[in-house]
Order: structure tokens, then sequence, then C-alpha cells
């Protein structure tokens, strides 16, 4: 029997510290599914890579050897993004789930990674966002975070705490001066614009990629004054 071109094939299910996570191919694209929730897909990647040019672009044009956490590794496309481009000098990928970065170490994924992880300037740190934040002591000049659907659509209910004044403080600290916080979202939330004004962000706009159906993928941005 042929699969048909779109039926959808259970690669991996499997239970992380935070839930199930499964990981589908649905002809040559491959899904990540988290407790039932789409998170992303192989099909396209234009929001992702947006998500690390807007955090660089936000940046004086002449600093160097800049430093960018990336949270989320997803399926790979923001970090492929930051590895090719050479005014990165630090590359943290924070993610929390064992088995998506197994599917890129070692599984279908690194063919889209796999070069990039391989890049000394890239660490990976298996921790959960929301608690790195608040307990390392390292700086950035960019954080680019993607790891719910948005700030009004989160995958489990303790990241929400990242988008409150004590998540975003957190962000602040994290940020040199005239850092930048890019956070993905799956639509726009005039509500989380307003949340980065009221927390200290500085130039918060809402960057729009249109998607084929439906509201626009975004991003928002807000500088560390």
């Amino acid at each position: 029997m042929h699969e048909t071109r779109d039926a959808v094939v259970t690669v991996e299910r499997t239970e992380g510290p935070y839930g199930e996570v499964v990981l589908r191919r649905r002809g040559e694209t491959y899904e990540i599914i988290a407790n039932g929730t789409f998170l992303m897909d192989t099909s396209d990647g234009r929001s992702e890579r947006l998500l690390v040019d807007a955090a660089l672009g936000a940046l004086p044009p002449d600093r160097r050897d800049a430093r960018v956490l990336i949270g989320g590794l997803g399926v790979g496309f923001s970090l492929v993004r930051a590895a090719e481009e050479p005014r990165w000098g630090h590359i943290a990928v924070v993610e929390r789930e064992p088995a998506v970065v197994r599917w890129h170490r070692e599984g279908p994924l690194a063919a889209y990674s796999r070069r990039a992880l391989d890049d000394p300037r890239v660490r990976v740190v298996e921790d959960d966002l929301v608690a790195y934040l608040r307990t390392t002591a390292d700086t950035y000049d960019a954080l680019c975070l993607d790891i719910d659907n948005g700030p009004d659509w989160t995958v489990t209910e303790n990241n929400g705490s990242l988008y409150s004044p004590s998540g975003l403080a957190a962000c602040l600290e994290r940020l040199g001066p005239g850092g930048v916080l890019a956070v993905w979202s799956a639509r726009p939330s005039g509500a989380f614009e307003a949340a980065l004004r009221e927390a200290g962000f500085a130039g918060v706009r809402t960057l729009e990629v249109p998607v084929a159906r439906g509201v626009p993928d975004v991003v928002h941005i807000g500088v560390k004054a």
C-alpha cells in the first residue's frame, strides 16, 4: 500500500516533562504537536526567520559579536537563520522538550538544522524558557521568543507568566542596553503591545507576515531603552 500525498504519519509520540509531544509527517512536511495543539511545521518558515531578522535589524548596525537567545527550537527555522548571520557571535537556544532536541540531533529534523547545531557559536540549553529567564545571570543583545502560538494563546498555563509584567521585567533584565525583544505570534495582540510599553520597552511595533488563510503571523518588537 502506498501513502497518499497528504497522508498523516505519526513519526513519534512521547510523553515529555510537560505533556505529550508528537512529531508527524504530512507528505514531505513535518509537524510538531504539543498536548494536542499544533505548534509549527516545516512548510514555510518566513515568520520564524523574520523573528531573527527583525531583532538583528533593530540593533545598531555596527554591533558585532552580538549575543542572541532563541526561545524554542521548534523545527529549527529561527536557529538556522541566526547561524547564517555572521553578526551573531553567540547563539543560545533554550528548548524544554528533550524529544525535540533529539529529533534535531539524530532524527528527521536533522536535515533542517544539523549544520546550524554544529556551528561553534551555538549552545543548546535544555530548560524551561520561563524558568531560565528568571534564574540565569547571562545577558543578551536579543531575545527571540517562539514557545507559544502567541501571548494570547499559550501551549501550557505556566507559559502565560512570560507575557506578564514580571515576565517582561525578567526579559528586560536579560537584555543589555539597546537590546531587542522579539516575540512570535500567530495573530496580532494589541494587549501585548500595550504590555510591552507598560513594561518599559521603547520602539514597540508589530511586523506582519501574510498567510494563505486567516490573520497574519506577526512578530512583536520592543527595545530596551
